[in-house]
């Protein structure tokens, strides 16, 4: 059994309040746009939304039920066939009431129920940014830096280190290597003594030196003892 609305009734039993909103929602209908009571309004809006899905539905069954309600077979004819092509790309939200103030009289409060026809402008949809324990996401973070790192020392090559005063005193420690194990030639006496007696042979004694001078001259008549005879 449904739950019974709040506050008094708007009729005087169910049945008579069934009927006023039903003749209220085929009102709304027929004429796009009513002026009642807010009382009336709000509690009509429930029963006139329910009736425009079944038109959006559209098959035999939706019919039936509609007119189980709305006994006009030409407002069930405009809800279906003019209004429900209106309302396939609105997903709710069917009619619109507006408050107008209050009545003169008994001072009711009115307000204007309409059907919203205007078509549906489609907003961009926007990607919602997933929100993660500010702790676990650093952690996991971490990992990952982690195991990136692993994974690229893995892969890169050592590097060669390579000592500034290594390189330095290198050539001067193998010159001296080389000069200490350069090996020593053995000389031979016999070569020695020869080289010796050519040496004796080239150097010749200042006597000899001017022996020889005095005979060139004597060959070339030019010695003093040539130029006292003449």
């Amino acid at each position: 059994m449904p739950r019974p609305t709040k506050g008094p009734r708007l009729g005087g039993g169910p049945a008579h309040e069934r009927l006023m909103l039903n003749n209220l929602a085929s009102s709304l209908f027929i004429h796009k746009a009513i002026t009642t009571t807010q009382t009336k309004a709000k509690r009509m809006q429930p029963v006139a939304e329910k009736l425009v899905s079944l038109a959006k539905r559209g098959d035999l069954h939706a019919r039936r039920q509609t007119m189980a309600d709305i006994t006009d077979k030409n407002v069930v004819h405009e809800l279906f066939t003019n209004i429900a092509p209106l309302m396939q790309d609105r997903n709710g939200g069917y009619t619109r009431i507006t408050k107008l103030g209050f009545r003169k009289g008994d001072n009711a409060p009115m307000a204007l129920i309409e059907l919203v026809l205007e078509p549906v402008v489609a907003k961009p949809a926007r990607a919602k940014a997933k929100q993660t324990n500010a702790v676990k996401g650093t952690a996991a973070a971490v990992v990952a830096e982690e195991v990136v790192e692993e994974v690229a020392a893995e892969h890169t090559e050592p590097e060669t280190v390579v000592d500034e005063n290594i390189v330095e005193e290198a050539p001067a420690e193998a010159v001296a290597e080389e000069v200490v194990e350069a090996p020593v030639a053995e000389e031979d006496p016999a070569e020695v003594v020869a080289e010796e007696a050519a040496v004796e042979e080239v150097v010749e004694t200042p006597a000899e030196e001017e022996a020889e001078v005095a005979e060139v001259q004597a060959e070339a008549g030019d010695s003093p003892e040539a130029d006292q005879a003449k």
